[in-house]
């Protein structure tokens, strides 16, 4: 799986028709490393992804890609500089990966200038840089100064520069009998293939030695030049029997025999849309919410070892009654031990048979001060019995909470989500309130909404405060409620709207209250429903937390509507 240069210059080819002469209405930077391109056609508007970590690439895109509320730096420098400029060309160094995108924009006092967005798809180096009319650098998404290379520095007023190019012949500038040539020369295998001709990925180096083996290695380059010269790809899918995406290429794969399903797209966009877009989705929220799960581990790992600790020391006090025992035996012995001693041996009448026991004593002080010792000693760790107990039970609802927070922000999709659990992770304490933040008033996301095959409405909480907001106000007393049975999830109700709820309502919203709970990818999952009236929050419970009686316990397999 990789986007070759060949794919890039099919890719180039589907800009071009779709997108020359073409305005930039709005530029996004939905992450670091992410950058979406709208533009203005006569056919309508257009979107261009350009993305440079996990899975790097560029293309036309139907996606629907989050605009986080605060532009970055570099978002806002594009908008200044290409915010309604024209695409006139779109060119590409051989079959290298590296795209060219040349605008006419017109800078602030309104003269027109040319500038050059190159798009540099390489693995980790991936890169975006601006460029003016000299090609001189203006900014670029990942600077590289002379302390990370000498070869090639990418910074601002820099002349820039193309990457090295690799000693390989392109399908386009070259002929096929030379490139037949070299590939028998380095042994005629998929590895020569891959070595000799430009841009190409390893799935096409054994796509080319499968053909070959029917006619002959000419015929094979011969065709793919031709493909690559009149821009005629075959957008193409390869997938797994469970039809799940495993490769994508510009040409039809025929090696795999049957064995894999191959699709087949209109588009580019479409085929890398449809490959990428699940992936694309968790590795941007992965990003957004890494400081996040790195201070939730944390306060997990920091709540783990504390009431671990506590437990020992509640162990510890669960020999407090022999204090006691000591203490009494000593007072009822105060006669017999002479004042000094180290030690006394007495009969112990708590035990059955009135067994003798040793006594360590204090000598410095009187024996009536050794019993009280043990008294106080005996109280104090009663006290402290107390105290650890209902300290371990407070960390251990605050681990439960860190828990449910740590599931909920696992099933993040969208970046206001994510912004609900900054907010209530600040109202906890958790996260600390930066000093000049700009305050947002945020609109309240609402409950996600499904419906049954029998009509009833589903609702299911996004995070911690929702579903108290949806079980203790939303909901009314006649709605049922829903929960997975001791895993962390979240409410759901069905609403009832004065009807009687059927088992099969009960069923689906169950299925869904498991899908969006920690164990959506468990077999069984058991989920317990009772009528909203039967929940109620403890005074000072936190967020998301609920009691509830006269309950039933249904197991399902966690699905949603659409899914088996």
């Amino acid at each position: 799986m990789a986007f070759d240069g060949i794919m890039m210059t099919m890719v180039r080819h589907e800009m071009t028709a779709v997108l020359s002469g073409a305005r930039v209405s709005q530029i996004y930077q939905p992450a670091r490393d992410e950058l979406v391109f709208a533009f203005r056609t006569p056919e309508g508007a257009k979107k261009v992804l350009i993305r440079l970590s996990d899975a790097p690439r560029v293309h036309i895109t139907t996606g629907s890609i989050e605009n986080p509320p605060v532009p970055p730096m570099l978002c806002m420098l594009l908008r200044k500089r290409l915010g309604g400029a024209r695409l006139d060309d779109i060119t590409q160094p051989g079959n290298e990966r590296v795209l060219c995108l040349h605008f006419e924009a017109v800078n602030e006092i309104g003269d027109r200038e040319k500038l050059r967005l190159y798009i540099e798809i390489m693995g980790r180096y991936s890169n975006v840089v601006l460029t003016d009319g000299e090609d001189r650098v203006i900014d670029t998404v990942r600077r590289i100064d002379f302390s990370v290379s000498e070869e090639r520095v990418l910074l601002p007023k820099m002349p820039y520069e193309l990457p090295r190019m690799q000693d390989k012949l392109c399908i386009e500038a070259s002929a096929p009998e030379a490139i037949a040539e070299r590939i028998a020369a380095s042994g005629g295998d998929d590895r020569a293939v891959l070595h000799t001709i430009q841009g190409i990925s390893p799935i096409i180096a054994r796509e080319l030695c499968y053909r070959a083996e029917e006619s002959d290695m000419l015929t094979c380059v011969s065709a793919l030049k031709e493909m690559v010269e009149e821009g005629r790809g075959e957008p193409t899918l390869v997938c797994k029997a469970d039809g799940s995406p495993m490769d994508f290429s510009f040409m039809d794969i025929r090696q795999y025999e049957g064995a894999l399903r191959v699709q087949r797209f209109d588009s580019f966009g479409a085929l890398l849309d449809t490959f990428f877009s699940d992936r694309d989705r968790i590795a941007r929220m992965k990003a957004k919410s890494a400081d996040i799960g790195k201070l939730l581990s944390n306060a997990v790992d920091r709540l783990s070892r504390k009431i671990n600790l506590q437990k020992a020391d509640l162990k510890k006090c669960a020999d407090r009654e022999q204090l006691q025992i000591k203490g009494d035996l000593l007072q009822a012995n105060l006669y017999r031990i002479e004042r000094g001693a180290s030690a006394v041996t007495v009969e112990n009448f708590y035990a059955e048979d009135n067994a003798p026991l040793t006594i360590r004593l204090d000598p410095t002080v009187s024996p009536a001060m050794n019993a009280q010792r043990f008294y106080k000693a005996y109280n104090k760790a009663k006290t402290r019995e107390i105290m650890l107990a209902e300290q371990i039970e407070k960390a251990t609802q605050e681990l439960a909470y860190l828990e449910s927070v740590r599931d909920i922000l696992s099933r993040c999709e969208t970046e206001a989500e994510l912004s609900a659990v900054r907010a209530e992770l600040r109202e906890q304490g958790y996260l600390k309130t930066q000093k000049n933040a700009v305050k947002r008033k945020e609109k309240p996301l609402p409950p996600i909404e499904y419906q049954s095959a029998d009509g009833f409405r589903i609702l299911v909480g996004r995070n911690n405060k929702q579903n108290d907001q949806l079980t203790l106000h939303t909901a009314r007393k006649n709605d049922m409620w829903l929960h997975t049975k001791g895993i962390h999830g979240t409410h759901v109700i069905i609403v009832s709207d004065g009807r009687q709820i059927t088992d099969a309502a009960i069923l689906e919203a169950a299925r869904i209250a498991a899908a969006h709970s920690k164990g959506r990818d468990s077999a069984q999952v058991p989920v317990d429903y009772t009528l909203v009236k039967n929940v109620s929050k403890p005074n000072g419970a936190l967020p998301g937390k609920v009691i509830y009686v006269n309950y039933h316990t249904v197991y399902v397999k966690p699905g949603t509507p659409g899914t088996d």
